[in-house]
């Protein structure tokens, strides 16, 4: 038995994966398994994939940590803003708790990306690191000095569900949380589609989008530079709000080049300084970001 062993697992809309890392944060146990979509089911589910673990590494672990969609209101402890809606209103930490037989330590998919990153990734030597991710959606993390800051209510980092910042009259959008304008609705890959759809009328994926732009579609090409400009005023946002040393960049899009690399010059006119030094990064671990920050929740 190995005592420097720890697991984590992320809880995705349509997969649940579980990871043992050891000390040095090396995967020893990988396995993922379908989200059945249904809250009971999807309790069984895990304790499946830690009973697996369990079996494979010989190693029985005292505690849990786990990335899920949306985060434990710090009132309650009730599941909300998740998008996996059968999550939200749910005990979902004391139902594990337990079910599981142990502790469980929770948050936000994209605040355990941040913590990943900042522990051994794209962030590790700097103070303070903003984790973004823009896929489906968008969300974002904040750590400093190693410790992931989550906030007075819990919601720290939640940079997905702020307006965007500085819109024209032609940018106005309906988010699925209710409000208006979100950066999600602009920024993640369903963003992009939409935008494009909207000014075009042709329904493409995100990626069909990123294709048609490298062929030289001229439309597809004006899509994408407005999605740059978006995606630079929204991190020019979190530059002039808690200028962290690196920003790193997770999710289906950062895989594109055209967006990551040119982050850094689409924020920098928008930010309030005349010096502009912070480092844009895709993330070291790509989609093992967050199983990886739900292990590392716990201290050693």
């Amino acid at each position: 038995m190995n005592p420097n062993l720890r697991i984590g697992i992320d809880l995705g809309g349509t997969k649940i994966e579980a990871a043992v890392l050891d000390a040095e944060g090396r995967f020893v146990d990988r396995r993922r398994v379908p989200n059945p979509r249904d809250y009971d089911a999807m309790l069984e589910a895990i304790a499946g994939l830690v009973d697996a673990a369990e079996t494979a590494t010989g190693h029985s672990f005292d505690r849990l940590g786990i990335g899920i969609p949306g985060s434990p209101s710090p009132a309650t402890g009730l599941i909300r803003n998740a998008n996996s809606t059968w999550m939200n209103g749910r005990t979902l930490g004391r139902d594990l708790e337990h079910r599981l037989g142990r502790p469980v330590r929770m948050a936000n998919d994209a605040n355990c990306m941040a913590l990943s990153e900042a522990t051994d990734g794209a962030g590790r030597e700097a103070r303070s690191v903003f984790g973004v991710i823009i896929g489906t959606g968008c969300g974002g993390g904040l750590v400093i000095d190693g410790r992931l800051i989550e906030g007075q209510n819990g919601l720290a980092g939640e940079w997905g569900h702020i307006p965007l910042p500085a819109a024209r009259a032609d940018e106005d959008s309906t988010c699925w949380c209710g409000r208006r304008n979100c950066l999600e609705t602009w920024i993640s890959g369903s963003g992009l589609a939409r935008d494009h759809a909207a000014a075009t009328g042709q329904s493409l994926t995100a990626h069909d989008v990123i294709a048609a732009a490298r062929a030289g579609d001229p439309a597809a090409e004006a899509s994408l530079d407005r999605h740059r400009d978006r995606l630079g005023r929204g991190l020019a946002m979190v530059v002039n709000l808690i200028d962290p040393e690196v920003i790193v960049i997770a999710g289906g899009l950062s895989n594109v080049p055209e967006i990551v690399d040119g982050a850094f010059d689409a924020l920098r006119p928008h930010v309030f300084s005349d010096v502009v030094t912070t480092h844009v990064r895709r993330a070291d671990h790509g989609d093992s970001s967050g199983v990886r920050g739900a292990a590392w929740l716990w201290p050693g």
